[in-house]
């Protein structure tokens, strides 16, 4: 253990003389040496070379501890390589450091987010506004946050002020307009995918959510015609080609609905529900082979044991 011990403070002198020489050579402060190996950290962290930036942060503290940024940048940059807790000891300790900047508690709120402790994700998001209370995204994600948990009146008020900050914030009228949908208000939810389509007309899920909502209302044809911009834009949805499907099953075009059917369980074999109502289309064309080998494939797909004896009976019904 001594030896050991020697050995690493020799290299420790000889980095700090060499640090030394190099300073004196460039002319250079300490400072600015921190601030170079901060930079080219930024560099590398841009250019997705995330394991050299955290080299080049970590040179950047040994030479100033108390260096908030530093701590922060290389949390990201552990964020990005999917290293959470690295990143949260990062983030704690910009924090410690600089407990008044924003970004810090919203940096390390997100972190929490993706771990699913979303009661944390929203303490960081709380500090996060009240030190900046014009940050929409801390709004946003807030929002997010809430609704996952299931508190969606405060989540409604979230995306609120998100928009009011920010009127172009196309993914906060669109998740206003998913917890709108969850509390039944189609309507107010149609409005908001409107505005999402309106700033984002590319973006599929929002017709696909706004052909749901259309659906349930029993506007089958605004629903049809929203589920075939959100099958142009990802035709690799299958959720897309399955509720295109059961739309044109509830509008009788059995044809349709089978061929739609067709393509959801292509790109997704597991989908469950698409054999059923396959099997029912089938059973409403007389196909009665076609629909006994959907309803049992069906049953091998659910562990629900209601659904399987609801197949069960439609096969009996044949």
């Amino acid at each position: 253990m001594k030896h050991t011990m020697k050995r690493f403070l020799g290299i420790s002198l000889v980095l700090i003389l060499l640090v030394i020489a190099i300073l004196m050579g460039c002319g250079c402060s300490t400072q600015e040496t921190v601030e170079w190996y901060f930079e080219q950290g930024n560099k590398l962290s841009d250019e997705g070379r995330y394991n050299d930036a955290i080299e080049e942060y970590t040179k950047a503290i040994r030479l100033d501890l108390e260096y908030a940024w530093a701590y922060n940048n290389r949390g990201i940059a552990y964020a990005d390589l999917g290293q959470y807790e690295r990143a949260i000891e990062d983030y704690d300790e910009a924090i410690r450091l600089d407990p008044e900047y924003a970004w810090f508690y919203y940096n390390r709120g997100n972190i929490y987010y993706d771990l699913g402790q979303y009661e944390r994700a929203i303490e960081d998001y709380d500090d996060t506004i009240r030190l900046d209370p014009e940050y929409s995204w801390a709004y946003y994600n807030r929002g997010s946050a809430y609704t996952i948990i299931g508190q969606l009146e405060q989540a409604i008020e979230d995306y609120d002020e998100a928009i009011r900050l920010d009127p172009e914030h196309t993914l906060a009228y669109y998740n206003r307009g998913n917890t709108y949908a969850g509390l039944g208000q189609l309507e107010q939810a149609i409005k908001d995918y409107d505005e999402a389509i309106r700033l984002d007309p590319e973006y599929a899920k929002a017709y696909y959510n706004r052909g749901s909502a259309y659906a349930k209302i029993d506007q089958y044809e605004r629903a049809i015609e929203d589920y075939d911009q959100a099958i142009r834009l990802n035709p690799e949805d299958a959720e897309a080609y399955y509720n295109r499907g059961n739309t044109y099953n509830d509008l009788g075009q059995y044809e349709r609905a089978a061929e739609d059917y067709d393509d959801a369980i292509r790109l997704d074999p597991k989908l469950a529900e698409a054999y059923y109502n396959r099997g029912l289309v089938y059973k409403e064309q007389g196909k009665k082979a076609e629909a006994i080998a959907d309803f049992e494939k069906f049953t091998t797909l659910t562990d629900n044991p209601q659904l399987i004896e609801m197949a069960r009976q439609q096969i009996e019904e044949l």
